[in-house]
């Protein structure tokens, strides 16, 4: 059974706008944009997820092991429980909010800057292949 190209695809079957034959994957993976994009976003994004499970299992914990303290009265009917679980929504939104500005800060920046090295050396590659003489074309035989 033939397998359809996906609905990115353009008519020759190739990706849409993301394809990019250009581009040097082995380049782009060893520039220091690139190196530094993955040890900032790791930087980040481990601390960040660390906390994250500390704090929703530190919950869960909590309600389970110390049912006397999540039931301590805050105000009226609302318990210091409810109180914890609401801050589950802050926490998310605080740490969703603290990506995107670091994102927008040095992330999107590294990786606008190893994307341009990675099309750039791609190019150059592309350029040296095309001065052996035979305009760059290979002939694959079976």
């Amino acid at each position: 059974m033939a397998q359809s190209p996906p609905a990115s695809a353009g008519q020759d079957g190739h990706a849409g706008d993301d394809h990019h034959p250009e581009i040097d994957w082995i380049a782009a993976e060893d520039s220091p944009e690139f190196k530094q994009l993955l040890a900032k976003r790791r930087a980040f994004v481990l601390p960040a997820t660390i906390f994250f499970f500390v704090w929703y299992f530190g919950f869960i914990l909590l309600a389970g092991y110390a049912p006397d303290f999540m039931g301590t009265s805050l105000i009226g009917g609302f318990t210091l429980g409810y109180a914890l679980a609401l801050t589950q929504f802050v926490m998310t939104f605080v740490l969703g909010a603290m990506y995107l500005k670091r994102a927008d800060r040095d992330f999107d920046p590294l990786s606008r800057r190893a994307a341009e090295t990675a099309l750039e050396a791609g190019r150059r590659k592309a350029s040296e292949s095309d001065g052996r003489g035979d305009g760059g074309s290979r002939e694959v035989t079976a």
